[in-house]
C-alpha cells in the first residue's frame, strides 16, 4: 500500500460527508427559523476557527497533500466565502479533483522529504508526514467543523461522520 491508498481515499471520503454536515444544518435551521449561514462563523472557542475555516482546512488538507507527495508546490489557500453554497461548491470541486487522483500518480513518493512550513527549514519523511501530520491535522479540523454543527443543535451523528460503511456477510 502507498502513501496515496493510505490517506486520499480516507480523506476523500471525509470530505464527502460534508454535505450531508450541511443538509442537516440546512434542515435545523430551517426548522428553528434562522439563516443557515449563522451556523458558518460559529466556533466551538473564541480562539478557534469558526466552521467555515474548518472546512476549509479540511478541503485544503487531501490537496496540499496530494501536490507535495507528488513534488509539487501546494494549492493556494482560497478564501471561502461563509456562505452554504460557496461551501457546497468548494467541496464539490475538491471531490471532482480527488476523484481524478490515481496510485499510481504517486510512484515514489515515500522518499520525499515534505518540509514543515511553520518550521522553516525542518521537514518529515513523506511516511511520517502523512501519518504523523496530515492525517492527524485533517481530522483534527473534521470533527471541529462536525462538533461546530453538533454544539450548535445539528443533528448530525457518529454515522454522518463516518460514511457509509463496506459491510459484509461473514
Amino acid at each position: 500500500m502507498n502513501l496515496f491508498d493510505i490517506s486520499i481515499p480516507h480523506m476523500s471520503r471525509t470530505v464527502g460527508q460534508v454535505p450531508v454536515w450541511l443538509d442537516k444544518a440546512q434542515a435545523h435551521a430551517d426548522q428553528r427559523k434562522f439563516d443557515v449561514n449563522v451556523l458558518l462563523t460559529a466556533r466551538l472557542a473564541p480562539d478557534q476557527w469558526h466552521f467555515t475555516r474548518q472546512i476549509q482546512a479540511v478541503v485544503f488538507g487531501p490537496l496540499r497533500l496530494a501536490n507535495v507527495l507528488r513534488g509539487q508546490a501546494p494549492p493556494d489557500l482560497l478564501e471561502l466565502e461563509p456562505t452554504v453554497a460557496a461551501v457546497r461548491a468548494c467541496v464539490a470541486e475538491t471531490r471532482e479533483k480527488l476523484d481524478r487522483l490515481r496510485s499510481e500518480d504517486f510512484a515514489g513518493a515515500e522518499a520525499r522529504v515534505i518540509p514543515l512550513p511553520f518550521l522553516p527549514g525542518k521537514g518529515l519523511q513523506a511516511p511520517d508526514f502523512v501519518q504523523q501530520f496530515a492525517l492527524p491535522n485533517f481530522y483534527f479540523h473534521a470533527v471541529t467543523a462536525y462538533s461546530i454543527l453538533r454544539h450548535n443543535g445539528v443533528d448530525v451523528g457518529k454515522s454522518d461522520f463516518l460514511a457509509p460503511l463496506a459491510i459484509r456477510d461473514l
